[in-house]
């Protein structure tokens, strides 16, 4: 057991991967294990791994689905507290940040804690605010719209006992993304203003588009969030309910269909009486 599992998946990464691990391994706090799950890479990613002489470090090698897949698979194995997931060509921020981060951990009463991350480019910070933060503190209403990294989110391990909560493969670039609008319907998230890591912007998430999550976002937000989402706070998702509900009807589930519906129209009553 440790305090923190992190899980890099990996697959022909030789350029980043160096990186990557030395900004782990110059962490002030020590009580981590680093899980590789590598698709299977045909270049020097491998090799450059088994020189570094780490005992934390721990490397599986085997042909996956996809970096989903490959998270799924290393979450399996996995024996810290927390999890936090890290891309190969990302990196932490300083040398502190896991003891900055522990702090608040031991501390937290909430499932899942998140900081911020710099969105970085070939030339440096190119997408966030003044300082180059990307997102800040992210409400349920607004995950829904605007993920949060998952560079910047630690994960309580329990989180992941249950089926429902592993990455489903069929999203292909946005499926952390339903994972965490999942669990903010009924965990509780916190955030903590300090940026965690460095993120390579203009990867999958920003080059595809994920028609399975424009397909099921009403479905996903219907199911987990029900009548909370009649709070005037999700009026920006009163699309998703008014058509996944027109779906439901057309399809001949009435009861689901006029719950969607009452909540829809819930949702538009308070957010025109300004109810809070």
């Amino acid at each position: 057991m440790c305090f923190i599992s992190v899980i890099i998946p990996t697959y022909n990464a030789g350029k980043t991967i160096c990186k990557c691990l030395s900004t782990l391994l110059q962490q002030s706090f020590d009580d981590f294990e680093i899980l590789i799950q590598d698709g299977g890479s045909t270049d020097n990613t491998l090799e450059l791994v088994s020189h570094f002489k780490d005992k934390r470090i721990k490397v599986l090698s085997a042909d996956d689905k996809g970096v989903y897949d490959a998270m799924n698979k290393a979450v399996s194995r996995s024996k810290g507290k927390w999890l936090y997931f890290l891309g190969s060509d990302d990196s932490l921020f300083s040398n502190k940040i896991f003891d900055i981060i522990s702090a608040s951990l031991r501390d937290s009463l909430s499932e899942v804690l998140y900081g911020d991350v710099k969105l970085l480019g070939n030339d440096g910070v190119i997408v966030g605010d003044s300082n180059g933060i990307y997102r800040g503190f992210t409400p349920a209403w607004e995950l829904i719209f605007d993920n949060i990294c998952h560079q910047a989110i630690f994960y309580k391990s329990n989180i992941f006992k249950e089926d429902r909560f592993r990455y489903e493969l069929k999203y292909n670039v946005q499926a952390d993304h339903v994972l965490n609008i999942k669990l903010a319907s009924l965990y509780s998230f916190q955030y903590v203003p300090v940026v965690i890591a460095n993120f390579q912007h203009g990867g999958m998430s920003t080059q595809l588009m994920d028609s399975y999550f424009s397909q099921d976002i009403g479905k996903i937000l219907l199911e987990y969030y029900g009548f909370k989402l009649s709070n005037k706070r999700f009026y920006k998702s009163k699309n998703y309910i008014k058509n996944e509900a027109r779906k439901l009807l057309k399809t001949g589930r009435l009861s689901s269909g006029i719950k969607g519906y009452l909540i829809y129209l819930l949702l538009k009553t308070n957010y025109n009486l300004k109810v809070k």
